[in-house]
C-alpha cells in the first residue's frame, strides 16, 4: 500500500474517513477497537504503547492498546517498559523528529529484567519490529511517543508515513480518555508493582486486582468482558470471590475497601 501522493483518491478518501473516527473515542475500549478495527489495514502492529511526559528525567505515564492477552496497562510493570521508551525517544530526537524503526537482534530494544514476570514482557520478546513517532507539546512542555510494535516484517516507508499522517488523531481519540487508574495522582488506585503486589498477599488474584480497577473506573460486567476477552459469566465469578474475599456484599462497598487498601499500603 501506498500513501500520500501516489494514493488513488478512492482510498485517500477511505482513509480519510477510517482516522476521523478518532474523534467518536470515549474510552479506552473505543480507542482499542478502533486501532485493532479499521486501523490495522493502514498501519498493521500487534501492540501501541502511548507514552507522555518529561523524558529528560524519565518522568512518564504509558498506555498500552493490544489483542494479545494479558498485554494491558493495568498489570504492566515499568521496568519492562520505561527503558524502551526513553530509547526509541533519544532516537525519535536524534532522527530530527521523524518517525524511527528499531528492530530487536540488531539494535534490540531497551527492556530490562524485572523481577516480576508480565504478559507484556513475555510478548515483548517475541516483538521483532517497532516504530516509534512523537509530538512534541511547546504549551504544557512535555512530549508524547506512540510506539507501534509488530512480531513481522519491519516497518517500511509507506507506513511510516501513515504513522505521520494518523499520529494527529491517535493523539486526539486518546486525549479524550479518562486516565487509568495507575496513572496521575489525581485518579490513581494502583501505582507501583509493589502495591499490586501487597493487594495478591491480602488474597486478591492477579485478574481480580485487574477487574477491580475496571470496577473501580465504572465499567460493568459486559465491558469488562470485552475488555479483557472473557464472558460476563467469569466477570461475575470473579466478582463474587472478590466479594466473599474482601468481605463486602456489593461493587461500591469493593471499590471503597480496594482503595482503602491501596491507601494504607
Amino acid at each position: 500500500m501506498t500513501m500520500g501522493h501516489s494514493l488513488p483518491s478512492v482510498e485517500l478518501q477511505r482513509f480519510q474517513q477510517v482516522v476521523a473516527r478518532s474523534v467518536e473515542a470515549r474510552s479506552h475500549f473505543d480507542v482499542f477497537t478502533w486501532l485493532q478495527g479499521e486501523m490495522q489495514q493502514y498501519l498493521p502492529h500487534d501492540i501501541m504503547i502511548a507514552s507522555w511526559g518529561d523524558f529528560s528525567n524519565g518522568t512518564i505515564q504509558y498506555d498500552i492498546i493490544s489483542a494479545l492477552d494479558g498485554v494491558r496497562s493495568l498489570s504492566t510493570d515499568q521496568q519492562v517498559i520505561k527503558p524502551l521508551l526513553l530509547d526509541l525517544f533519544k532516537r525519535w530526537i536524534e532522527s530530527g523528529s521523524k518517525p524511527v524503526a528499531a528492530m530487536a537482534g540488531y539494535d534490540g530494544f531497551a527492556i530490562e529484567a524485572s523481577e516480576r514476570t508480565t504478559a507484556l514482557g513475555d510478548a515483548m520478546r517475541t516483538m521483532q519490529y517497532a516504530m516509534a513517532h512523537g509530538i512534541s507539546d511547546k504549551r504544557d512542555s512535555y512530549d508524547c511517543l506512540y510506539v507501534t510494535l509488530r512480531v513481522k516484517e519491519c516497518f517500511n516507508e509507506s507506513e511510516h508515513e501513515v504513522m505521520t499522517l494518523a499520529l494527529p488523531y491517535i493523539d486526539i481519540a486518546l486525549r479524550q480518555v479518562e486516565l487509568l487508574p495507575h496513572q496521575g495522582q489525581a485518579s490513581a488506585v494502583i501505582s507501583t508493582p509493589l502495591i499490586y503486589d501487597l493487594l495478591q498477599s491480602r488474597g486478591l488474584s492477579g485478574r481480580e486486582v485487574e477487574i477491580l480497577q475496571w470496577v473501580a473506573l465504572g465499567k460493568t460486567n459486559p465491558e469488562i468482558g470485552k475488555i479483557l476477552k472473557i464472558s460476563e459469566f467469569t466477570v461475575k465469578n470473579h466478582m463474587q470471590r472478590i466479594f466473599k474475599k474482601m468481605d463486602v456484599s456489593n461493587r461500591a462497598q469493593a471499590v471503597g475497601r480496594f482503595k482503602a487498601m491501596v491507601s494504607n499500603g
